[in-house]
């Protein structure tokens, strides 16, 4: 006979030795570090120049940095901070390497989301990250996911869950019930209206007294913040119904995007949210709290239709949270219903010269029109080893494998990715224009 007893024991001796597997994959320190960029790689692959260009402003600046020399003298290899001094103060044909941002608009927003296991998710938000941070951009990700795998890429691993995404949602229900509560306590009502309560259970935490910026860990890109999941964190289902009734008023939807709210606007450029492979309490704070949605598919025929089933529940599932509050809500600074600034359909695991792919691909464009992107991520052997070894494959050392090999496998991330910063870029300008 086995009970949940014997489930959860057997769960814990396998989370010892997934975190002692984890940790061999990163440095000797048993810790996650970002690699050197070779001068190549920063000229023509990160700021788009000659190698020749490159070398010379490097030598007409000695302030700039100079990076680590290899042995042979051939080559210098550079570190994120050195590139991005470097970007700060070099221009090329008078037009700094600085990337493209709106002024005054908070961070723009994108959930990767899909309820269908194995669309890619985590692989497209780990990549999109590190492009976009190679790219100058500032990034939070945020990891909505229990199975963590965007949080184990990003070499966190011995995660609480009271810092999690649950955290945050535990957070903003003792906050919202006791906004409630004083709204009661000042209403000018010669009658005493009922107060809200909490168990102690939550309320002794201290979630409440947290605050927004404690949620946040770094990562081993200077320039990527993460919140990060883990698996205690699965509970958040179940705990977020609890929550429920014990303040049936709470919007328990719009928990992250309050949380968002309370960051300066400035802290980032990006922040980018894995969601979980379901429809939950988790993923509908995501995509509530999303600018712009992006919803990967892999290239097979149950994949589109599982991928035309998460939009129609989706649409539900808002449309039900619209009905349901007929727009009048605290949300922080997002209004019912709600509204995306653009909607993207990516096609993972591409294989151009599959010809059920490639008829796929086109089923996909003629449904869904120009809201398919055109550049797929294509299944490479490259992108296969950087999953098996929790990196991306801009944190692969081109030297580790062929270049072709790799050249092609970035190759197909940074198309993607630039598909989606001039995506998102449009929807940037938009901000102001919805009041978002």
């Amino acid at each position: 006979m086995f009970t949940h007893r014997d489930l959860q024991e057997l769960r814990d001796n396998s989370l010892k030795m997934q975190g002692w597997i984890r940790k061999q994959t990163f440095s000797p320190q048993m810790e996650k570090t970002l690699r050197r960029f070779s001068s190549w790689e920063v000229a023509e692959l990160i700021f788009k120049v000659n190698q020749s260009t490159f070398r010379g402003r490097l030598m007409l600046d000695p302030a700039l940095p100079s990076g680590e020399v290899e042995e042979d003298g051939r080559q210098r290899w550079f570190s994120l901070e050195e590139i991005n001094e470097m970007r700060r103060k070099v221009k090329v044909n008078r037009k700094s390497l600085l990337p493209e941002r709106p002024a005054g608009k908070r961070a723009i927003r994108a959930a990767i989301a899909n309820f269908k296991g194995g669309a890619g998710k985590s692989t497209v938000a780990l990549h999109f990250a590190h492009a976009a941070a190679l790219d100058g951009y500032r990034v939070l990700c945020i990891d909505f996911d229990p199975q963590a795998t965007l949080s184990h890429s990003m070499g966190l691993t011995d995660v609480n869950e009271e810092h999690t995404v649950w955290g945050i949602m535990a957070r903003d229900l003792v906050r919202e019930t006791d906004r409630m509560n004083r709204a009661t306590r000042g209403a000018e009502s010669g009658a005493a209206l009922p107060q809200r309560r909490l168990p102690a259970q939550i309320t002794d935490m201290g979630l409440g007294d947290l605050r927004a910026t404690d949620f946040i860990k770094p990562t081993s890109w200077p320039t990527i913040d993460l919140v990060p999941s883990c698996a205690n964190a699965a509970f958040v289902e179940f705990a977020s119904a609890q929550y429920r009734h014990m303040n049936p008023d709470w919007s328990f939807f719009a928990a992250v995007s309050r949380w968002l709210d309370q960051l300066p606007d400035d802290a980032y450029d990006m922040i980018i949210f894995d969601c979980p492979p379901a429809i939950g309490y988790q993923s509908m704070n995501a995509v509530f709290a999303a600018d712009v949605l992006y919803i990967p598919s892999g290239p097979g025929y149950w994949e589109y239709d599982s991928t035309t089933s998460f939009i129609g529940q989706l649409a539900e599932a808002l449309g039900d949270l619209s009905d349901g509050f007929d727009g009048h809500f605290p949300a922080g600074k997002t209004t019912l219903p709600k509204a995306f600034l653009d909607i993207r359909f990516l096609l993972t695991r591409y294989e151009p010269g599959n010809d059920l792919h490639r008829a796929m691909y086109e089923a996909f464009r003629k449904v869904f029109g120009d809201r398919v992107t055109g550049h797929p991520i294509e299944h490479t052997r490259a992108v296969e080893q950087s999953g098996r070894f929790l990196s991306s494959v801009y944190e692969i050392d081109y030297r580790d494998m062929t270049r072709e090999t790799w050249r092609r496998a970035r190759t197909t991330f940074d198309n993607a990715y630039v598909e989606f910063r001039t995506n998102l870029c449009a929807a940037w300008e938009k901000l102001e224009e919805t009041g978002a």
